[in-house]
């Protein structure tokens, strides 16, 4: 049987998946509404093997790539979770010093995706720490499904208070500018748009398909924002509107992309939900906004 594509898959699997991957479902109840579609020559393995991250073979940035100086650090979160370990990269070539980007995790820990989008941004020429708010946890458990079990355990507010303190650890690094900003997928992109409100000194914030804070907290934003939307994530774009009607009532700074026809996650270059033109043209224009905030 030939592997599957894309465009065998009917866009009612890639919803499914989207409630799996945010809790609506449970992998039973997906896997029964799954099996629907697992008809003809699909069949229930195939459809399930092709729809689960593929981490092995979709790292554009090795961890150990001679270009960049990466390893593993400790900060603390006294607000937080205490202790926590992320993923601290920068070029190795780097002469002065950097802009900063805290790279925020979607709702299963800092799995190898975030930690190679952490080396991605540091090869773009900045300072990066992606935190695993799964830490006082035990960490990212190698999966995501036992991730997702995990970070729901947490409070949603005290993992914020997480990647606040790694925007402080940034800040005052010897290596960094003192200009910090941050990039988040999904619950990365409700704790980018967060940080912008709690964070007067936040340089640029960049959220992914991220939900958007309560209208009454958009006053506190400083920050510029470049805000990334999939066409077809009617859930998390539900709320755009409010948000900017708000944002443009108070004269903030802010550009907004929708691609259409692209999936929730379509960053996500680990999962069929990912488009490679909308990824893309998204992180261009992400850099290029860093690189005009954070220098």
């Amino acid at each position: 049987m030939a592997p599957l594509k894309k465009e065998d898959i009917k866009q009612e699997v890639f919803d499914l998946y989207d409630d799996y991957a945010h809790n609506k479902l449970d992998r039973r109840e997906f896997m029964e509404k799954l099996s629907v579609y697992a008809v003809g020559g699909i069949t229930m393995g195939s459809l399930l093997s092709f729809m689960m991250p593929n981490y092995v073979d979709t790292l554009l940035v090795p961890p150990n790539d001679p270009r960049l100086d990466s390893e593993f650090i400790t900060y603390d979160s006294p607000k937080g979770g205490g202790e926590i370990r992320g993923l601290l990269s920068k070029p190795k070539d780097a002469t002065g010093k950097l802009g900063g980007i805290v790279v925020v995790h979607e709702n299963r820990g800092l799995n190898p995706y975030i930690e190679d989008v952490g080396r991605r941004a540091a090869l773009a020429g900045f300072i990066s720490l992606a935190p695993d708010a799964l830490t006082p946890l035990g960490g990212y458990p190698g999966n995501d499904d036992d991730g997702r079990t995990l970070q729901r355990q947490r409070d949603r507010d005290e993992m914020l208070e997480d990647f606040i303190a790694a925007f402080n650890y940034l800040k005052n690094h010897k290596d960094c500018n003192g200009k910090v900003g941050v990039v988040g997928f999904c619950f990365g992109g409700w704790i980018s748009n967060m940080m912008a409100v709690k964070l007067p000194d936040l340089a640029a914030a960049v959220p992914f398909y991220g939900g958007q804070p309560a209208e009454d907290e958009v006053a506190q934003i400083n920050a510029p924002l470049l805000i990334h939307y999939a066409g077809l994530d009617e859930r998390v774009n539900a709320g755009w509107e409010a948000y900017e009607t708000k944002l443009k009532e108070l004269g903030k700074a802010y550009e907004a992309h929708f691609y259409p026809e692209v999936n929730h996650g379509f960053h996500n270059n680990t999962t069929p939900r990912f488009d490679q033109a909308a990824a893309d043209l998204a992180w261009e224009r992400t850099i290029a906004f860093f690189k005009e905030k954070l220098s």
